[in-house]
Parts: structure tokens; sequence; C-alpha cells
């Protein structure tokens, strides 16, 4: 059946948002060969755009070419502003940005051990209000917190977690009494996968794993383009996967002697002292780069028995990659985080040569192209989604 006029209208307008707001600012020109829709269409369509408030000229296209078609048109970007909190277990790290994703401004604070569960969730919320009055007077629309732990499937609210503070959960419902906004709760390993996705490392790829390499070790799952989750939110919790080279079985409650206890910080930085790399004391959490990331950029600049350090960290990595492409047939894994990052292609082409002999299922592995930041630009990605379908809807769609 076809569609109607009004349902028509309000494909193609969300079509041309979407193109303005990927690729603008564009022309009617442009819009035009990029839709497939006949000049008066488009014409229509930037006049609707135009009056709902949601696109504007922001230039001309050339000095050569004058009248309508010359015209650029760009999404109002300042219609309302978009918040990311990136949670670690030490810190808190939060960026507001425009509809287009730039960066307005940011800021990070360490919140330890000590200050208990009702204040360090007042002191981040508060951290989160003051960036984003320093950012300007348009209203806030939505908010993305990426923080460790599982996320229930079914309410969408970050799970009680052992071993993780619990300010973590409480801070999630001060955002959502405080602000007027949408607040969305992810697993930070998810949207580290999301942006890697979208801007990173994965951007051809609709299936593929991720591997956080941090502090800790985590993954993503992401098949035919979405995010796999599992039947209780807890998809990818690799550092619980059982691995041979541990000293004991991991348990319910604890990873260790799991595949964490292989590829976390800790155990890569003892790694790399035993041959003859020195790295700074290593952190359990908090705004400091991880050891290991430290221990690795050390071996690929040639510091101690380098050689040795890098087969054995990819030979250890290429054992979580080998069962997750038993199961799974991804046939990209890709080293995120920032001890992915710090090792670069140098690691990544260790690690494929090695997953070569251990599965004949053909998997290619990448690093991770955006480091320690994924966290942040996944939930601002996943903020901006969620104004899109609200902000960029015209009467009518």
């Amino acid at each position: 059946m076809a569609a109607s006029p009004s349902t028509a209208r309000a494909i193609n307008d969300r079509l041309a948002l979407r193109l303005l707001q990927q690729d603008g600012p564009l022309t009617a020109a442009q819009l035009k060969k990029l839709t497939g829709l006949s000049r008066p269409t488009v014409a229509d369509l930037v006049e609707r755009l135009q009056g709902a408030g949601l696109i504007r000229v922001v230039g001309e296209a050339g000095a050569e070419r004058r009248g309508p078609n010359a015209r650029l048109y760009g999404i109002v970007a300042d219609r309302a502003h978009l918040a990311a909190l990136d949670v670690r277990t030490g810190s808190v790290a939060v960026v507001v940005a425009d509809l287009l994703g730039r960066t307005l401004a940011e800021a990070t604070l360490p919140i330890t051990g000590d200050a208990g569960t009702e204040a360090a969730a007042e002191r981040a919320a508060s951290l989160l209000e003051r960036t984003v009055r320093e950012a300007g007077s348009a209203p806030l629309h939505s908010v993305g917190v990426g923080a460790p732990g599982l996320i229930d499937p079914v309410t969408g609210d970050l799970r009680d977690t052992s071993g993780l503070p619990a300010w973590h959960r409480r801070l999630v419902r001060v955002l959502q009494q405080r602000l007027p906004a949408t607040v969305l709760v992810e697993n930070e390993t998810n949207l580290a996968a999301v942006a890697e996705h979208r801007i990173g490392a994965a951007r051809e790829r609709d299936t593929f794993v991720l591997f956080w390499l941090g502090h800790g070790v985590g993954a993503a799952v992401m098949l035919d383009g979405r995010l796999r989750r599992g039947a209780s939110g807890g998809a990818g919790e690799i550092g619980f996967l059982p691995v041979p080279g541990t000293a004991a079985a991991p348990s319910a409650v604890n990873c260790d002697g799991g595949f964490h206890s292989l590829v976390g910080s800790a155990p890569v930085c003892a790694l790399a002292a035993a041959h003859g790399i020195a790295v700074p004391p290593d952190t359990a959490e908090g705004d400091k780069e991880p050891g290991a990331a430290f221990a690795v950029r050390a071996a690929l600049a040639g510091e101690g028995n380098s050689e040795a350090f890098l087969d054995t960290l990819a030979e250890r990595l290429a054992l979580g990659a080998a069962s997750v492409a038993s199961v799974l047939d991804p046939g990209c894994v890709v080293l995120a985080g920032e001890v992915g990052h710090a090792g670069g292609d140098a690691l990544a082409a260790r690690v494929e040569e090695r997953l070569t002999t251990m599965s004949p299922l053909r998997t290619e592995v990448r690093a991770g192209r955006l480091g320690g930041a994924a966290v942040l630009r996944g939930a601002l990605l996943a903020a901006r989604e969620a104004a899109q379908d609200d902000l960029f809807a015209p009467a009518g769609l």
C-alpha cells in the first residue's frame, strides 16, 4: 500500500535531517542528489524544516553560484544541548556538546572511596550541572551515562554489582530527579563499541566484537549493526572467561582466575616487570592511565625484553579472541581502550597472527582508534540518538 502524503513527507524530512546532521551543511542540490527526491520536493521540505526551526541557512556553496541552490543549509545545533558522562570507579568525566556533537564544555572529577554514597553522587551531579551552565543557555535534552557493570535489559537500570561503588546507581537516580532531561544508562564497553562502530576502527563493520583493555577487561558484541546485551545484560563479561594459564578458576562473584587475570592492567604490569620493562605504580581506577598502556608503549619502543613481552601478551589476548571466535564467528575483533590504543596496529597484528594458529575461523584483529575517550564519545552518540527523533520531528512526523 502506498504511503499517504503526510507519511511520505515525514520520511523525506527525517532522511534530509539525518543527512544534514551527518554530512551537512548541504545545498538543496546536494540534498536532491543524496535523497533522490525531485527538486520541488526538496524545496518543500527545506521550507518546512526552516519553518519548524530545525535548519537554517549557514552560508553559500561558492561565489560562482547564486540562487536558492547555492545556499548551504545546516542543523540548528544550538536548539538543545547533549551531555555524556564516563563514570569510573574513582572518577567521573563530563562533556557537554551541541546537536552536531561539537564539544562546548568538559570537566573531570576524582571521587575517592571514602566520599560516601550520597555525597559522591551529589558531587558528580553537581559537576554535570556546572558544566551544562558553562556550555551556554540552551536546554539540556539528553544525557548518556557510561558505567561499569550490568544494565538490566528489561528496566534499563544499572544493576547492583559487587565490587562497584554504590554511588554509581545512586548517581543515575539523582540525575533523573534533578535534570529536566532524558537520562540513558549503558555499559561502558557497549558505548565504546558504538563509538568505534560509528567513528572509529569498525566503521564499515556491522559485526564485530570489541575488547575493552584498560584497568580491567570487558567485551561488547555487535551483530548486524546491533548491540547484543544477552538475557541478563551480561553479554561480554569476558573477564570471567575461564582460560588456561591462571592459578584457579573464576567464581560467580570474582573474576580472579579468568581472562581478567591474564590481560587486566595489574597482570600485564607484572608481565612487563618480569621482562625488564619498568612501569609506574598501577592504580585501580581514577583518571590515571592504566600502567599496562605505559608498559605496551615502552615495549614497542624497545625497552627491556620487549619482543618476548609482546609475544606473551599477544598469546594471552589471542586466547580470549579464539574463544569468542569459536562461538560467534564475528570476523573482526577490535582491541580498544587505553591498552588497545597504545598497542596500535603492531599489537593487533601480533594477536591476529597468533589467532590464526588457534582458530580455523578467519578473524581480523584491529586496534581501537579512540582510546580512553571511546566511552564518552559513545555516550554522546547515545544522547544524540535520543534527541534526534524528538527534536528533529516537525509536526506530522
